[in-house]
């Protein structure tokens, strides 16, 4: 689409005009030598001769002046709109992948699975939805590892979750570093929302950093923290005498992710199955919210130069006229 960016420039258009009447007019001095009077053999050919005369005197400055008058409007050429990405904020997932993640006191489709099937299940549903946020993920264990830095590459950021495997950062299981290493991340790439997922099935075992310490430094940073405690209440294993019934979340410690969220303003959520992750990462898809206003832009192209060349060209010509007496 072709528009001015500036039309109330075409108002200096009648400039000439408004110059032509308020300014006073040039007064020539009799010339030396007189001439008779030819007003007899004026002809309608040598009116018409006249008239031609004035109008290419007039013609090439007007046009010249209407070009020069387009330039300074700023004609630009509109290309079709583009969307811009939505703006969200920096959102990192920190996932338990140490040996008790094994453990399949979960169901999906009827069929049971262990924890970390689960979370990969639950996570590609919660990546696809977070449009506009920066995404990254850390895997830990006995190690915290960097896996995927903050990006808007949502769907890298899934398949270096589904590609997880158990034990690959250790048995144990370092929160406190997980903390660490994500807010550290996190000071590098400073932005208005920062949050952090973090997802374990047990306690702070291994590493060099308290989580509450983590925690705390954390919140310095305004970093929001929020704690899913993930595993069943009861499971059916086999005993000598049938079966018996276990808690597998025995080694939780839902207190120290209590604090961890409260110390950075944010919720502990307690996942017991499936259903209960959906619904924590729905419930935080509503808690921290993308920013979903649609935002365009459409690329410009300025075309002032071309009337510019062209009342240039135009004004040279004329004065080359004038220079050889035909104007």
């Amino acid at each position: 689409m072709f528009e001015f960016q500036f039309p109330w420039a075409f108002a200096l258009l009648v400039l000439p005009l408004i110059a032509r009447y308020l300014l006073p007019a040039r007064v020539q001095e009799d010339a030396a030598l007189k001439v008779p009077d030819l007003s007899q053999w004026n002809s309608v050919s040598g009116t018409a001769s006249d008239d031609s005369t004035r109008a290419r005197q007039w013609l090439l400055p007007a046009i010249a002046w209407l070009a020069l008058v387009c330039a300074l409007a700023r004609p630009v050429w509109l290309g079709e709109p583009i969307r811009l990405p939505a703006e969200g904020r920096d959102l990192m997932l920190a996932v338990d992948i140490s040996g008790s993640m094994d453990t399949a006191d979960m169901e999906l489709n009827d069929r049971p699975v262990n924890r970390l099937e689960i979370v990969k299940h639950v996570l590609n549903d919660f990546i696809s939805q977070r449009e506009g946020d920066r995404l990254g993920l850390i895997l830990f264990g006995s190690n915290a590892y960097l896996q995927a830095p903050l990006t808007f590459d949502r769907e890298t950021v899934r398949t270096f979750m589904n590609e997880a495997a158990l034990g690959l950062a250790g048995k144990q299981t370092a929160i406190g570093d997980a903390i660490t290493l994500a807010a550290k991340r996190m000071r590098e790439n400073p932005s208005d929302s920062q949050v952090i997922v973090l997802l374990t099935d047990g306690e702070n075992t291994a590493g060099k950093v308290e989580p509450v310490r983590a925690a705390e430094l954390a919140s310095e940073l305004g970093i929001k923290i929020y704690t899913i405690g993930l595993g069943a209440e009861s499971m059916q294993v086999p005993s000598f005498f049938g079966s018996r019934t276990i808690n597998p979340s025995r080694e939780l410690n839902e207190g120290e992710l209590q604090s961890i969220a409260d110390l950075t303003s944010a919720r502990f959520f307690r996942a017991r199955n499936t259903e209960e992750l959906s619904q924590i990462y729905d419930l935080i898809d509503e808690l921290e919210p993308t920013e979903r206003e649609n935002k365009t832009y459409r690329p410009e192209s300025g075309l002032f130069q071309w009337p510019l060349l062209v009342a240039l060209l135009l004004g040279w010509a004329q004065l080359m006229l004038v220079r050889r007496g035909l104007s």
